[in-house]
């Protein structure tokens, strides 16, 4: 698969002191040599992409000495896979597939440095017309997703805070693109995925959201945090203030985004001049209400946690996964990579 790269290099020796500090060195010509950092997103330069690559369009990574090239991705597993196989230096990925990951594979386990996603996108839709009302509805029913679908995976949790035995329901897995034209001709009777993703496809599909039932994990109870950034523990161990750079970069990036989400959709214009320019920014414009710009965040600033949540939330995908050994949360979570509360602030 071919993968869009979009490079934010470094410019100008008025730089050097940030660079320097970023842990970088000068080339043996006396040159400024920046930091090489490799970021994969989870998915495609798509609205909530837009921060890492304003980030990247208005030279803060440069500014701390990272010349970071940004690749689109192909889910949250293919991140989580791409950092711990080494080939990128941090991922864009949601927190509790890196947990899973980490289950199965404890030989390369991960720890996230800053949630992007306070509170997680996963949703699921079921058109009205097929008597779904209710989370009860769902029992008996077929439902819909790829295989590696967040939302999906992590079902058993939403059922069973909603009173709903996660058997109750038969699974039908296809390709992302089949997903919400399946429910439209009415091959499966609900299907879960992100909330901003599966509505804006339903109304491309000519499916107004009044014609939808729409589940959201989040009001069912469910405190899992989404996606987060994963850095390789070779990055965390041998440049630490690469990754606290690149971090402070991301903030500067989502507050410019909050502020004008606009701005964000010409950045992704330029990497992708066939998107949809009004779609993507109420794709983002989405993003940010529901995951981003969260009760949480705007009291702590973005990128961090609060134990008692982290706690119920690894409880929770522990129990859903069948985790042979409950994580701590230091064995998933690592804070000491964070800007400041007051850094971390999006909004006045």
């Amino acid at each position: 698969m071919m993968f869009k790269t979009i490079r934010s290099m470094l410019a100008g020796a008025g730089l050097a002191a940030a660079a320097l500090t970023a842990g970088n060195a000068m080339t043996a010509g006396g040159a400024l040599a920046a930091t090489s950092v490799k970021f994969t997103l989870d998915w495609k330069f798509e609205g909530p992409a837009a921060a890492f690559l304003v980030a990247a369009d208005k030279g803060y990574f440069a500014a701390e000495g990272l010349d970071v090239t940004i690749d689109s991705g192909n889910g949250s597993s293919g991140a989580v896979t791409r950092v711990a196989s080494g080939a990128y230096d941090i991922g864009m990925a949601d927190f509790n597939s890196m947990m899973e990951f980490n289950d199965k594979n404890p030989d390369k386990a991960m720890k996230a440095a800053f949630i992007v996603y306070d509170i997680p996108p996963f949703s699921l839709f079921a058109l009205k017309k097929s008597g779904i009302a209710k989370p009860a509805d769902l029992a008996g029913k077929t439902m819909g997703a790829p295989v590696f679908d967040a939302p999906r995976k992590l079902f058993p949790a939403y059922a069973k805070a909603v009173g709903v035995a996660p058997d109750s329901v038969t699974w039908k897995s296809m390709d992302p693109p089949l997903r919400e034209p399946m429910l439209v001709r009415g091959e499966v009777q609900a299907i879960s995925g992100f909330y901003f993703t599966s509505l804006l496809n339903l109304r491309a599909l000519g499916v107004t959201e009044k014609d939808l039932t729409i589940f959201n994990f989040a009001d069912a109870g469910v405190s899992l945090y989404g996606n987060a950034l994963i850095p390789s523990p070779k990055l965390m161990k041998e440049n630490p203030e690469a990754l606290k750079g690149f971090l402070r970069a991301v903030v500067k990036g989502w507050r410019d985004v909050a502020a004008n989400p606009a701005d964000g959709i010409k950045a992704i214009k330029k990497r992708d001049p066939l998107i949809d320019d009004a779609l993507e920014l109420d794709r983002l414009k989405m993003a940010l209400e529901m995951c981003v710009l969260t009760p949480d965040v705007k009291a702590d600033g973005m990128g961090g946690v609060r134990a008692d949540r982290l706690e119920a939330a690894i409880a929770q995908v522990s129990a859903t996964f069948g985790f042979a050994k409950t994580p701590a949360a230091s064995d998933v979570f690592d804070a000491s990579f964070l800007p400041s509360a007051a850094e971390r602030k999006l909004t006045p």
